[in-house]
C-alpha cells in the first residue's frame, strides 16, 4: 500500500478554497457522487489529497464536464 504524504492532504475547506468553490459547493458534489475523490476520517472529517484534485481537474480539461468521484 502507497502511503501519501499527509502534507499534501487538504479539509474540505481548504479543497474548496484550492478548487475556488464554496464548501457548499463541495458538500453538494459529494452528495451528488461528483468531483474529486475524497476520503473521510469519522463521520464528520472529509479531507482530499492535492494530487487527486488535479487528477480530477485534468480529466475535466479532457473531457469539458464534471467527472463523478466514483470508480466506474
Amino acid at each position: 500500500m502507497i502511503t501519501k504524504d499527509p502534507r499534501e492532504r487538504l479539509w474540505a475547506s481548504e479543497a474548496a478554497d484550492y478548487l475556488q468553490l464554496s464548501r457548499s459547493t463541495l458538500a453538494k458534489w459529494r452528495m451528488r457522487g461528483e468531483g474529486p475523490p475524497y476520503h473521510r476520517c469519522g463521520p464528520r472529517l472529509i479531507y482530499y489529497f492535492r494530487d487527486e484534485i488535479d487528477a480530477y481537474l485534468a480529466s475535466c480539461d479532457q473531457g469539458g464536464q464534471l467527472r463523478s468521484a466514483k470508480a466506474p
